[in-house]
């Protein structure tokens, strides 16, 4: 990991695929080492790697993401280059609170992983360890969907709203069973989901991105709204 922080040093925005060739150049890595791929084929060994000790140094907050595929170092990044000069992995990592929280594999466990950070455990079983790398991997697929998500315009997150909600079984199944009625003059109804053919049942959506909980106000001028 250490290597690839001292590639943001310089402090510059670069994209990982940039910092990802310099990183094959610096430990001398042939051809044939770099096309290495994982047992299940799915993966270049190499471009994994690196993948994830980006994914656990970012959400630790030694780098941030101006955008999608760039990072930036932070000033935690800096001290952490400054205090380890030879070595960054897990056990450095572990010093801070949101190494644990990523890694944390359940909502009961995350009210003590500031206090009990969560190392990677030698002496688990083959069916633990499996069962932790899913839970690793389905958290940093979480991550990385709500980023998306907040970065959506909102006529596009209203859109994925409704489309959620007809997933989950809303709506008559027919295409057309979802308008999005977003935009000036909609009184905060930003769609409408009709429950039947005819649409005699209709559903009113107003799609929220906040990052806290609705207000009584807001839901209040919803239903006055309707």
């Amino acid at each position: 990991m250490r290597p690839l922080l001292v590639a943001y040093a310089s402090g510059d925005e670069r994209p990982i695929s940039d910092v990802r060739h310099e990183l094959g150049e610096l430990f001398n890595l042939t051809d044939e080492e770099l096309a290495e791929r994982l047992p299940s084929g799915l993966a270049k060994t190499f471009d994994n790697r690196v993948g994830w000790a980006v994914t656990h140094i970012y959400n630790t907050g030694l780098l941030t993401r101006p955008r999608r595929g760039v990072y930036q170092i932070t000033q935690r990044g800096r001290d952490v280059l400054a205090a380890y000069p030879e070595r960054v992995d897990f056990s450095v990592l572990s010093q801070y609170p949101e190494f644990a929280e990523f890694r944390t594999t359940s909502t009961g466990r995350r009210r003590q992983a500031a206090e009990t950070p969560v190392v990677p455990d030698e002496s688990a079983t083959p069916e633990e360890r499996i069962e932790a790398a899913y839970q690793e991997l389905r958290q940093a697929l979480v991550i990385e969907l709500l980023e998306r998500v907040h970065a959506m315009p909102p006529s596009a997150f209203e859109d994925l709203v409704l489309d959620v909600l007809h997933e989950m079984g809303y709506g008559s199944g027919a295409e057309d069973a979802r308008l999005r009625t977003g935009g000036s003059g909609d009184r905060g109804i930003d769609g409408v989901i009709r429950e039947d053919k005819l649409g005699l049942d209709v559903v009113y959506v107003q799609a929220k991105r906040w990052g806290a909980s609705v207000g009584r106000p807001v839901v209040q001028g919803f239903v006055g709204a309707l």
